[in-house]
């Protein structure tokens, strides 16, 4: 069977499931703007315009994009551009479409784990990243619609031809003689239309067939072209495996050893993203234990968040190193591109915070931010009254110790109202009181040392790199 063949016997499916007398359970279309995704929202928009008068168009249909806050910028620009025409060709066009975006919540968010927890850079061991800033979000999303409709069907741009692992996927839940097959979410199934397409047809198709929503599908086939990139599928179980070492995915992400992806675009003239590589590749050397040179002292505390003994978070200096390094390369990006954000204010907030219930004092990311940006923004409300209380606080009070813990307690009762939920203010005040009776983290050697010692040598575009 060639691809025009199969195309329409894909096409035929597709309307005889959306025909098909259900109650008009909704479908949900699970869109990463990748050639997959792209190749079967193509299929399902042409086969209702062409077949479904517009008072029949009565099936509910959610397009879901997963921004996990750390996507590579380029990609993700094109991505949220892709979105906003969809939304306008669907309304002009009499689509029963929706266009939605699933996010993280603040507090998984990846910087405020990493930097404020301290978790380490993701690897194939302690993969916590892809539960909390793409499983999370996705399956809330699915329960909520699972809620409101009672069952939904989830159309999926997964192919056999990907990958073994994918292929793996597909078979173990497929039901013998059905469309649809099982999903690990109650009342969900999955309808995977493309799953038999082979790669090079996929693209055969793509070059051949326009997008009903506005233009051609040039500057996707360039992206693949420039980053040799793969795209990420829309992931709703732990299992699913890390996206690959070419992928449309997050700029941040350290399971794979390269991000050929971005050096693919760096190499096709996308200079702004080295900032960006080297921040990967620093968090990367983070969590090497294979290097031979790998110091695991060196970056990890000797003692875990739970106050057990082993590999624990990230030392405070680290934190403070790598929040340095980001905010400096959102600096440089946005003197050309001022939109661009790599972290958020939000996120720097939650930092704060965080920091506190760490017992982290010493560090604070408005003076960080300030420094780099050189800028006065406050993630604390008003300054000036709390250095006023600061210098009588020292005077009244009889010793440092005293001094430091009331301070500390006010810093923390202070920051706590960056956050729109204030729930845990009472725990945080007992954590830093135990904390200073019965040290634990703080009395471990160099805790709150804010130096970060470590040479630097000239790389090959003069650029300072770090030995490490």
């Amino acid at each position: 069977m060639n691809i025009k063949e199969q195309v329409e016997q894909i096409k035929k499916e597709i309307l005889e499931q959306y025909r098909e007398e259900d109650n008009n359970r909704p479908w949900i279309i699970g869109f990463s703007g990748g050639k997959d995704s792209t190749m079967l929202l193509q299929l399902v928009w042409k086969t209702i315009q062409d077949n479904v008068p517009q008072d029949l168009r009565t099936r509910p249909i959610h397009v879901i994009c997963n921004n996990t806050l750390v996507e590579n910028p380029k990609i993700l620009s094109f991505v949220e551009r892709t979105l906003e025409k969809i939304r306008e060709a669907s309304l002009a066009q009499g689509m029963p479409m929706t266009v939605e975006q699933t996010t993280p919540k603040l507090e998984s968010s990846f910087w405020v784990n990493l930097i404020g927890k301290g978790y380490p850079a993701p690897n194939t061991i302690f993969r916590w990243c892809t539960e909390r800033l793409k499983i999370n979000p996705t399956t809330q999303y699915i329960k909520d619609k699972i809620s409101n409709y009672g069952e939904v069907i989830i159309l999926l741009g997964t192919r056999s031809d990907e990958s073994s692992q994918r292929a793996k996927n597909i078979k173990r839940h497929e039901i013998k003689g059905q469309r649809l097959r099982t999903h690990s979410l109650a009342n969900a199934y999955a309808f995977t239309p493309i799953k038999d397409v082979l790669t090079k047809d996929v693209w055969t198709y793509l070059q051949a067939v326009n997008p009903p929503w506005e233009g051609d599908n040039k500057e996707l086939i360039t992206l693949y072209m420039s980053s040799s990139g793969g795209d990420c599928p829309i992931i709703t179980d732990i299992s699913t495996p890390s996206c690959g070492n070419s992928r449309f995915g997050c700029w941040v992400c350290t399971v794979v050893k390269r991000d050929k992806s971005m050096e693919g675009l760096i190499e096709s003239g996308e200079d702004w993203m080295v900032p960006l590589v080297e921040i990967r590749d620093f968090l990367s050397k983070t969590v090497d234990r294979d290097h031979p040179e790998y110091d695991l002292e060196k970056y990890r505390m000797p003692i875990r968040r739970n106050n057990q003994e082993g590999p624990g978070p990230y030392w405070p200096r680290w934190r403070k190193y790598i929040l340095e390094e980001v905010l400096k390369a959102q600096r440089e990006i946005q003197e050309d591109q001022p939109e661009m954000v790599l972290i958020t204010h939000q996120e720097l907030a939650a930092i704060q915070v965080t920091w506190h219930r760490d017992f982290i004092f010493e560090f604070n990311v408005s003076d960080i931010y300030n420094d780099v940006f050189n800028r006065q923004i406050s993630f604390n409300q008003g300054d000036e009254n709390i250095k006023k209380e600061k210098k009588l606080l020292q005077e009244v009070c009889d010793n440092e110790g005293e001094f430091k813990l009331i301070n500390n307690l006010l810093k923390a009762q202070k920051n706590k109202v960056l956050l729109v939920n204030k729930r845990g203010l009472q725990n945080d005040l007992e954590h830093i009181i135990e904390e200073h009776v019965y040290p634990t983290k703080t009395a471990v050697e160099g805790y709150q040392d804010g130096e970060v010692n470590f040479d630097k040598k000239e790389g090959d575009n003069g650029q300072m790199k770090l030995d490490i």
